[in-house]
């Protein structure tokens, strides 16, 4: 997993937010109050929604890392083209498994593994 992208990408949301919270101040109005700004307010909510994002799509991309290991440790699995997605922690799993054993052994493996909500089984059994 490379998470040297995912970390780059909150410093420079933690700084966007720290120079834009540097430079906005609330605006005085003739009663001496002082106005929120709101631009301040979207900025961070798009800053937090752009961050769990990019925090989701780690995640997916470690669980994907974390079922393709698995599989490619099981003796009957390891030799077989098994594609592995995940999209929001559901996986998919596609390619031609030898039995109907095994498709489902490959199944098991991905709904244990850690941060798995669902599997999606697309394999097909080979005949013949």
């Amino acid at each position: 997993m490379n998470v040297k992208p995912t970390l780059l990408v909150s410093a420079l949301a933690a700084a966007a937010l720290l120079s834009v919270g540097c430079e906005q101040r609330g605006t005085e109005t003739r009663t001496g109050q002082t106005a929120a700004p709101t631009t301040t307010a979207k900025i961070e909510a798009k800053t937090s929604q752009a961050a769990d994002k990019v925090a989701m799509a780690a995640d997916d991309t470690a669980i994907t890392a974390k079922v393709k290991a698995a599989i490619l440790a099981e003796p009957g699995l390891k030799s077989l083209q098994i594609n592995v997605d995940t999209k929001d922690a559901t996986v998919t799993l596609t390619g031609n498994v030898d039995s109907d054993m095994l498709r489902d052994r490959a199944k098991q493996i991905a709904m244990s593994t850690e941060g798995v909500k669902n599997v999606v089984d697309n394999l097909s059994v080979k005949t013949g």
